[in-house]
């Protein structure tokens, strides 16, 4: 069993892919299970996958490739958990890409202070190359302003206990964040850049009806866990800085 399994979810990823996988390899800690969670890709992604299975093995990263229809990003993340061995767990999405010591940092935070919980700063990149970093720290009212899935990292043994993605909308990843501060989950935060972030997907598409789907989708995970209508605020505040930045 390794200490540590990362998952990246794929649909017809052939063009970003690559990237995504090389950070996993190029990683400077190796005790890694690492599953592709694929969803019955049309084009090569599969394929590209398989190319890296060598490359792996001489590695010691135990390498994993699972392909088959699912429905949806996180019932995607959710195969992915199920299937994870390791002591962690982290999501890493194809087209996005870890910094070669993201892996590190998280195992050495824990054996310094455990945690349920880790996550740390990000590189938010545009189409154009621009560079913009996004801060992580923990505060009093939770909003994702400062928070950052690609490089949180979380107890196998904690989504055992609160559970995983509830399939319910795209802030799915957020609900999960709010349902474990509601359980005072131990977080621990790196105020360090370990991931990269490919601006212009699913959470940043500009249309005013995704907007609105997304501003749902948020408010919808703050009332299930107990936040008030004044959060509605929150959810349009976090869309208009999204169209201003991407």
């Amino acid at each position: 069993m390794s200490r540590v399994s990362v998952i990246t979810i794929s649909f017809n990823s052939e063009a970003v892919i690559k990237k995504t996988i090389e950070s996993v390899l190029n990683q400077t800690f190796t005790d890694i299970e690492y599953l592709i969670i694929d969803g019955a890709s049309r084009d090569k992604t599969v394929e590209i996958a398989e190319s890296y299975r060598e490359a792996m093995q001489a590695k010691g990263i135990d390498y994993k490739i699972f392909s088959e229809p699912d429905k949806g990003i996180y019932d995607a993340m959710n195969k992915g958990i199920a299937k994870a061995t390791g002591e962690f767990v982290g999501l890493i999405n194809s087209g996005d890409w870890y910094e070669p010591n993201m892996i590190e940092t998280a195992v050495n935070a824990y054996d310094e202070k455990p945690y349920d919980i880790f996550y740390a700063d990000i590189n938010l990149v545009k189409e154009n190359g621009q560079i913009i970093v996004k801060k992580s720290r923990y505060d009093k009212f939770p909003t994702s302003r400062h928070w950052n899935h690609p490089t949180m990292v979380v107890r196998k043994e904690y989504y055992d206990k609160i559970g995983t993605y509830k399939c319910v909308g795209i802030h799915d990843d957020f609900e999960f964040l709010l349902r474990a501060r509601k359980q005072n989950a131990r977080i621990t935060i790196k105020n360090q850049i370990l991931a990269n972030f490919m601006t212009g997907g699913a959470s940043n598409q500009k249309s005013f009806k995704k907007c609105k789907k997304r501003c749902h989708d948020r408010y919808v995970a703050y009332r299930s866990n107990g936040y008030g209508i004044w959060s509605w605020f929150e959810c349009v505040g976090i869309e208009i800085a999204k169209y201003i930045l991407s």
